[in-house]
């Protein structure tokens, strides 16, 4: 037992040499460049917030309305998400079938897809002359240019980031615990309840707050699919949009506001969805 722990003492020091040695200026000089070409617009954006009255123009009741109209689309978008995308995620983990690929592919095509195609893709597929317009129609289920449109766009663009966090979580998860329960006779329901999603409960909130993120700063299949209608679509995002035009300091203020939540998901995420078992979604 010494003799090993002895071993693995100089091992782990290499490891940790390796860890802080000094990066070539190669690298160093480009990887410089890079951060501060990332740096540089966030920092303008704080540089140029109005913040003598950045309160005001916060609780103004054009932006509080938009910003509640937000948090409800982006609610109820990460509440579809978790529905379908578990689901989705196990399939794509656990089952073997065929066009499995096809299917991984599906989901992670709104992620590269230009916001707008999603948006015409949307309604070439859930409007009033897409595939299902008929029969939702028929349902007397209208979605483009109502609320309910853009939660459905929001659901298009962020659910293949809850998936793709579980699905790789799933798949470095040793099945061997669920079929312990199997074994103990837990039912396939049961076993993901118990035992499946408790394991990979990291990935799976680290999926959620991104994919919930995403719906809040949703905005091209927005606009093209529920257009910009204040009080039914016009999220913060589209407020933005508008302000640009209107007011560019409200819109300034307005995009610190979600620049804040967005860091804000990330730090209290603190990088897990890039830890071993994790698959980034970017």
């Amino acid at each position: 037992m010494t003799g090993r722990t002895s071993r693995r003492a100089p091992e782990r020091g290499r490891a940790a040499g390796r860890q802080r040695q000094r990066p070539p200026l190669a690298l160093l000089v480009p990887a410089l460049a890079g951060a501060a070409f990332l740096a540089v617009p966030l920092a303008g954006l704080v540089a140029d917030a109005p913040w003598g009255d950045l309160a005001t123009r916060l609780t103004s009741p054009a932006v509080t309305e938009s910003l509640l109209l937000s948090l409800t689309v982006s609610g109820w978008a990460l509440l579809v998400s978790l529905l379908l995308g578990v689901p989705l995620a196990w399939l794509l983990a656990r089952a073997r079938f065929r066009g499995r690929t096809l299917v991984r592919c599906l989901v992670i095509l709104p992620m590269v897809l230009p916001p707008t195609v999603a948006g015409v893709a949307l309604f070439q597929g859930l409007g009033r002359q897409g595939l299902l317009g008929g029969p939702l129609e028929s349902l007397g289920v209208t979605l483009p240019f109502t609320t309910a449109g853009a939660v459905v766009a929001a659901v298009f663009v962020s659910m293949p980031f809850l998936v793709v966090s579980l699905e790789g979580a799933l798949t470095g998860l040793d099945p061997h615990f669920e079929e312990a329960a199997a074994t103990m006779g837990a039912g396939p329901l049961a076993t993901l309840r118990l035992v499946t999603l408790p394991m990979v409960m990291p990935a799976l909130a680290a999926g959620a707050a991104l994919t919930w993120a995403r719906a809040l700063g949703e905005f091209g299949a927005t606009i093209t699919f529920a257009g910009n209608l204040p009080g039914a679509t016009q999220t913060l995002p589209l407020k933005v949009y508008l302000l640009l035009q209107e007011d560019p300091a409200g819109a300034t203020a307005v995009s610190l506001l979600l620049l804040a939540i967005a860091a804000a998901v990330l730090i209290a995420l603190r990088g897990r969805w890039l830890r071993p078992g994790h698959t980034s979604p970017g």
